[in-house]
C-alpha cells in the first residue's frame, strides 16, 4: 500500500465524544424549558418561534462542535454578535442565560473534562454576546 492510498484516522470531534445529536438535542430543550419562562429572558425571544430559536441554537452548537453544518448551510456565517446586536443584553440577561445553561449542561452528566471544555465556551460566548454594560457615567472622580 502506499503511502498517498492509506487513510489517516479521522479525529474524534467533542460532538462525537460527548454522544453527538442526543446530546446537544437534551441540552439545548433543557436550556429553554427555563428560558421560556424566565421573566428577563423570554421577552428577548421570539414568542412564536419558540421551536425555531431551539433548532437554531441546536444547529449552531451542534456545528460548532464538530457536527453537521446544517446551520451554516441554512444560515450561513453565524455572525452571533450581528444577530444578538438589536437585543439588549446586560449583565442581567447574561447572568439569567448562563443560569439556564449551567443547569442544562448539569442535566447531561457530562465528564468533569468535557463540562470544563463545554462549560468555558459558553461563557466565553455570554461574555462576548453582552452588548450594554452599567453606565459608569456617574463614577466620582473627586480625588
Amino acid at each position: 500500500m502506499s503511502e498517498s492510498s492509506r487513510s489517516l484516522p479521522s479525529a474524534r470531534t467533542f460532538y462525537d465524544e460527548v454522544g453527538g445529536a442526543p446530546v446537544f438535542r437534551a441540552l439545548v430543550h433543557h436550556f429553554y424549558a427555563g428560558v421560556r419562562t424566565d421573566p428577563v429572558l423570554a421577552p428577548l425571544y421570539p414568542q412564536d418561534d419558540w421551536d425555531g430559536a431551539e433548532t437554531r441554537l441546536r444547529g449552531f452548537l451542534e456545528q460548532y462542535w464538530g457536527g453537521p453544518t446544517t446551520y451554516s448551510q441554512e444560515r450561513g456565517h453565524p455572525r452571533l454578535r450581528m444577530r444578538h446586536a438589536p437585543f439588549a443584553i446586560g449583565p442581567a440577561e447574561r447572568d439569567a442565560w448562563l443560569a439556564h445553561m449551567r443547569a442544562a449542561v448539569d442535566s447531561l452528566g457530562l465528564s468533569p473534562e468535557q463540562d470544563a471544555t463545554l462549560w468555558g465556551y459558553l461563557e466565553m460566548a455570554a461574555l462576548s454576546m453582552q452588548n450594554r454594560f452599567p453606565d459608569d457615567a456617574e463614577v466620582d472622580l473627586t480625588p
